[in-house]
Formats: C-alpha cells, structure tokens, sequence
C-alpha cells in the first residue's frame, strides 16, 4: 500500500493498493474510490470487540475495503479541519489516540478500547478518561484537530496539559489527571478542576484546536430552540 496526504488543513489520505490489499475503516469515513474496491461491513472479530469500539467513540461495525482484479485507490478525508498523520504499527510500538481520531488502517492493525488505569484518573479526566489503542502490524491513519505540535519525554519528564489537547501517544507514556491547584484558580481560573499529567519515556502529539473547544465557543451563537 502506497499513499500521500493532500489538502493542508483540510486533509485527505489517498491510498493505492494493489490487488488483493485491504483497508479497515469506521463507517462513513470512505470519501471516494475505484470501483474495483469491494466493500464488506463486518464486526471485525467479534461482538465483544465491536462494543469495545463503540466505547472508544467509533462504530460498532467497520468497513473492510478490498482491492479486486487489480490495483485500486481509496481516499479518506478528515471530518474536521486538521491533520491526518500516519504512524507505523509494530510489536512494541503500539499508539493511543484520543477519541475518534482513528481513521483507517491496513487490515493487520487492530483498534481496541483503551480505559485509563487508575480510577481516579478515569472519574475526572474528562474526554480523555476513554482512548483508542492500535495494535498489530501495519500503517494507520489518525484525524486530529488543529495543528499538531510533538514532544518527546524521557523517563521521568512530564507535561501538564488540558485533557482536550492530547490527540495521540506512544503506549510507553503513562497518564494521569492532577487537579489545580488553590480552590480560587479551580473555580475562577476557567482552567477546569484537573489537568491531565502525560510521562515519559515515550512520544506525545497534542492538538491546538479540540473540536470541544470550538463548540463551546459557537455555542453562545447558536439559535436556541423554542
């Protein structure tokens, strides 16, 4: 499979495929192809793993693309503007994403639900309490918000971020949620209560424009029912 990004910050991945390749996509992400790529919607192992998707923010079912008779081409665009960035999936370089950012990804990567260990981390951290983690062997792509700024921890370095603003990380971090300090700055600050704590060894992507934070912004613009 051979693919390129287009589109700046409206993106969309174009993957070519040659005969007998396939991709695996979440409903609806399948933007436009050849008419040699035959669709097939399928649990993709199971009703088990299927919910633990839908708890990740995806669809219960997938798409699985194939490229019939000959080579194909499928594109996927982004449902928000952004970045689309690929990563290579290995055994021991597993990724988690935040959620729905999984977009596509060669049929030997698996997406499963990721649960912050600690419970309080789970109980306060917000949108983060529930990730996507890629595993298995292959090319995924993921959509994030915004630019996508990078940082690299070493064992022991910490970064303190609001939870909406982490789009993706190596399974080698460790995650966290730590609350503000001083009961004026929780309640005054517009901070929040917590703050999610990311540490290292191990790679960070953050995102500049959480698709949260821009609802909240348009939100007082919005008609009103009545």
């Amino acid at each position: 499979m051979k693919y390129h990004i287009e589109g700046g910050t409206l993106p969309v991945v174009i993957c070519d495929l040659e005969a007998g390749e396939q991709m695996v996509t979440e409903g609806g992400a399948m933007s436009w192809m050849t008419p040699n790529m035959k669709l097939e919607t399928t649990t993709n192992g199971g009703i088990g793993k299927a919910l633990g998707r839908a708890f990740s923010g995806e669809k219960m079912f997938q798409n699985i693309y194939t490229a019939e008779g000959g080579p194909g081409m499928i594109a996927f665009a982004s449902s928000f503007p952004g970045s689309i960035i690929p990563f290579e999936i290995a055994p021991g370089k597993e990724m988690v994403f935040q959620k729905s950012a999984y977009l596509a990804g060669e049929m030997g990567v698996t997406l499963s639900v990721h649960f912050r260990k600690k419970v309080a981390a789970g109980l306060f951290g917000g949108e983060g309490f529930i990730m996507q983690k890629t595993t298995g062997q292959g090319v995924v792509f993921a959509e994030f918000d915004g630019h996508v700024v990078e940082y690299e921890l070493q064992e022991g370095q910490q970064l303190l971020i609001d939870t909406g603003h982490l789009a993706a990380m190596t399974a080698t971090c460790s995650i966290d949620i730590q609350a503000v300090p001083g009961a004026k700055n929780m309640l005054l600050g517009g901070e929040g209560f917590f703050n999610t704590v990311i540490s290292g060894p191990g790679h960070v992507w953050l995102q500049t424009q959480p698709l949260a934070n821009v609802a909240s912004v348009l939100r007082p613009y919005m008609p009103t029912g009545k």
